[in-house]
């Protein structure tokens, strides 16, 4: 079958398309013939960066990168009981791990995996993985955002960000968005209630009464975030767990639950996501599609931090 094989650590020269052996299924695995994968900020980071790569992968290269796929079933392990040859279907796959997305075929736990939607193309389906599940996470898993609660998202028209947005309105929050001017209609046609330009105002001194924020950005956003937030509240943050001192002692003062998550893989909440595409209730903004042979095209443009919703690759 044809990979995307990455050599080593470094520019996106070293993604190299190699014919090598189909994956051999667990028990508990299906073997999913790739349709679209979707390119997020970690398949940037894994790409250029030995430190993320390691934490990924170890000591093993090449590897493959790619976590988001949508596909078709095409065989079943002995113990797989959920999906049958011919069922279509996506998900997040082995994340934080080996997921092995950018090749012909892919083995993933049948747990990780929902069907895809009949309404959603495998285009959309992959770009509703990595960064919906974030989204879901962050709000909904352990750390449930109510009804009336004033949310703030940063980077709202981003991948993470345009899922949060959605997610929060369906919780029934009053939504405050992050971005620029440009993306303001988008933003605010995702259901968000208001609208900060990042470029033109401080968001912390347009609110200062947030019961809850999500911080996509990190360093000097988190500090400002604190300042947002109500005495009591609550902020997730994505990038690193590692806060800088002045976060943790402004946030502590006003008694504010600071802490960090990451995204797993986790079959049921994909399920949940499948459900609210299926509904039309949550929708995936595909920003570009790509052909596997471009695939270079798609790092570089993620790598940008500029792109509205999912950078898609067909195969």
């Amino acid at each position: 079958m044809k990979a995307i094989l990455l050599q080593e650590a470094g520019g996106v020269e070293q993604l190299q398309l190699a014919n090598i052996p189909q994956p051999v299924i667990k028990e508990n695995e299906v073997l999913i013939k790739t349709k679209a994968v979707s390119i997020n900020p970690v398949d940037v980071k894994a790409r250029a960066n030995d430190k993320t790569l390691d934490w990924l992968f170890g000591a093993q290269r090449p590897v493959i990168l790619g976590w988001d796929v949508s596909g078709e079933v095409v065989a079943t392990g002995t113990h797989s009981t959920m999906f049958k040859k011919g069922d279509a279907v996506f998900g997040m796959i082995n994340f934080p791990g080996s997921g092995n997305g950018y090749a012909e075929y892919v083995a993933a736990p049948e747990d990780q995996l929902a069907l895809k939607p009949e309404g959603s193309s495998h285009e959309v389906a992959a770009a509703a993985t990595l960064a919906a599940l974030t989204a879901w996470q962050a709000l909904v898993t352990g750390n449930p955002v109510g009804k009336g609660d004033k949310v703030l998202i940063h980077a709202g028209a981003g991948g993470v960000g345009h899922f949060a947005v959605q997610i929060a309105k369906l919780l029934g929050a009053y939504v405050v968005a992050t971005s620029s001017a440009k993306n303001r209609d988008f933003i605010l046609s995702l259901g968000a209630d208001a609208h900060i330009d990042y470029t033109t105002d401080r968001f912390e001194e347009v609110r200062t009464d947030v019961d809850f924020v999500l911080d996509t950005i990190g360093g000097e956003v988190l500090l400002r975030s604190v300042i947002a937030t109500r005495t009591g509240g609550k902020i997730i943050t994505l990038p690193t767990p590692d806060f800088s001192a002045a976060a943790k002692e402004a946030a502590a003062e006003k008694k504010i639950d600071l802490k960090q998550i990451m995204v797993h893989s986790n079959g049921q909440d994909m399920q949940s996501i499948a459900t609210l595409l299926a509904q039309g209730k949550l929708k995936a903004q595909v920003a570009a599609v790509y052909p596997m042979e471009e695939l270079a095209k798609a790092h570089l443009e993620v790598e940008t931090g500029r792109t509205v919703g999912k950078v898609v690759v067909s195969w």
